[in-house]
């Protein structure tokens, strides 16, 4: 190899180092997570609702319509129900239909990667990139447990970049920009998470108003609500309309039954976990370095603790939202970003999108995704097709394969469909707090099946009581079938013990 080769090489090297050396930290972060997440892609698929929520965009594709009564349970036929995740649910069915499960692995991967891109973005305009991505590593550890194949995940990078905006609009003491208008609509048909969007309105406006000048603040008050007014609207942008914000009020009306759900549960410091270490850091970190916050800067970081303290699923809105919250206090306080970026390669950028696109088309060709087996009872269902068992009793978990399968499913994942008195007694009823509700179940709505996982202590009474049969059992499912002798209004005899 002459000389002349040689540097050649070296040039070609010195320019392609130079124009990697010019790709923005927040593509970085984002397609690494991007390709984390693909290759872990079945830990997104561990959570039955998908199945459900992907069987519910295909029914709107085939009808060209969106649902408004409930198709799907023989306990709740034609009950009024929305889906205000319509277009995300949308999504999923097409990606699935295209690929397989790869494709809904794909859209999750991609909304979650673009939010904390976002959070980067954002970040890298006060600090370094350096405790920019740090921030954005430790807000993505606290948000894993919620990285799942749903809509809230594609709704994510939206939330984010409407929260950009606000916060923006509030550093700069301006009402925000009608362009972030589309933004809610979006989040609007996406998620039911958008009345957060609506609800964060207020407080960025009192931020704003509050540090503004005397004579500035009723015009710019005025300005925020005229904002606020016009946000509301977008929101009913929707096939739905303004119905949008009563289906997602139900949830929150769900009452008791949230404690039993396990992503609506409060969080759990019985032990040492990511969340409890990241927030004993960082109120060390306030105390040590002497952190001050506006007053209603300091009311936006308690809403958001309070909404994660009251809900493990909301953790992922504080670690995605409160350093933003933050961000401008405390760059002026520690002083504002010394490496940001003012040059970009679009070789580099290019480069960087390709070797994603194609690292992710190599390793889904070859990798077969799997949703959560736990839920996934084929063989179970397989026996009641053939008993042509027609009202079953299941757990929840169960409910979304059952509608895959066409069969009409005692309840699901759609809580805010059965309210809180029927999830609370079934619940309860599975776990035999009270025999004669599990028995009054049985009863109620005439079931001749029961498919149930071998934990759920219902399964011990069905083996016992007379006029039950086990017929299959496996690590994911147990069926028992109901004699159509059996009645259960009264106390049920006992079966004798098998020597």
């Amino acid at each position: 190899m002459s000389i002349a080769d040689v540097n050649g090489i070296r040039h070609k090297r010195s320019a392609l180092e130079k124009a990697f050396g010019q790709v923005p930290a927040w593509l970085w972060f984002g397609a690494g997570l991007f390709l984390l997440f693909v290759i872990g892609g079945n830990r997104s698929l561990q959570d039955a609702d998908t199945y459900w929520q992907t069987a519910i965009g295909q029914w709107i594709i085939d009808h060209r319509a969106v649902p408004t009564v409930d198709v799907y349970s023989f306990t709740k036929p034609g009950a009024p129900w929305i889906s205000s995740s319509w277009l995300a649910q949308v999504l999923y069915a097409a990606s699935y239909a295209a690929i397989g499960w790869a494709g809904p692995v794909i859209l999750a991967a991609l909304g979650t990667a673009s939010a904390f891109a976002l959070l980067v973005y954002a970040l890298c305009r006060r600090f370094t990139a350096t405790h920019a991505v740090i921030v954005a590593m430790a807000a993505t550890v606290l948000s894993a447990h919620h990285f799942l194949a749903r809509p809230h995940v594609l709704a994510m990078p939206v939330m984010v970049a409407w929260v950009i905006g606000l916060v923006n609009a509030s550093d700069e003491r301006r009402a925000p920009s009608f362009w972030l208008l589309p933004l809610i609509a979006l989040w609007a048909n996406l998620h039911g998470g958008f009345v957060l969007g609506l609800a964060l309105i207020a407080p960025f406006a009192f931020d704003a108003v509050w540090n503004a000048g005397a004579s500035q603040r009723g015009s710019l008050a005025l300005r925020w609500a005229a904002f606020a007014l016009c946000a509301l609207i977008a929101s009913w942008i929707t096939p739905y309309g303004w119905n949008s914000l009563l289906a997602a009020r139900q949830i929150l009306d769900l009452g008791g039954a949230l404690a039993l759900i396990a992503e609506w549960r409060p969080a759990d410091f019985s032990s040492l976990g990511p969340f409890e270490i990241c927030l004993l850091a960082a109120f060390g970190a306030a105390l040590w370095r002497g952190v001050v916050l506006s007053p209603p800067r300091i009311l936006l970081v308690l809403g958001l603790l309070h909404m994660a303290l009251s809900h493990t699923r909301n953790i992922e809105v504080f670690a995605l939202l409160t350093p933003l919250v933050v961000a401008k206090p405390l760059s002026i306080r520690f002083g504002r970003s010394d490496g940001a970026q003012t040059s970009r390669s679009l070789a580099g950028i290019g480069a960087v999108v390709l070797i994603v696109a194609t690292a992710t088309w190599a390793f889904t060709a070859y990798h077969t995704f799997t949703l959560v087996a736990g839920q996934t009872p084929v063989a179970a269902v397989d026996v009641l097709k053939e008993r042509k068992a027609a009202r079953i009793l299941h757990n929840a978990g169960f409910g979304g394969y059952l509608i895959t399968q066409n069969i009409p499913v005692f309840f699901d994942g759609r809580a805010e469909l059965y309210g809180e008195d029927f999830v609370v007694t079934a619940l309860n009823a599975f776990a035999l707090k009270n025999v004669d509700s599990f028995l009054g179940l049985l009863e109620t709505y005439k079931i001749d099946a029961t498919l149930l996982t071998p934990s759920t202590p219902a399964v011990g009474l069905l083996d016992r009581i007379e006029g039950w049969q086990r017929i299959y059992a496996d690590d994911v499912a147990v069926v028992h079938v109901r004699d159509s002798a059996a009645r259960h209004s009264v106390e049920p005899r006992i079966k004798p013990a098998s020597n």
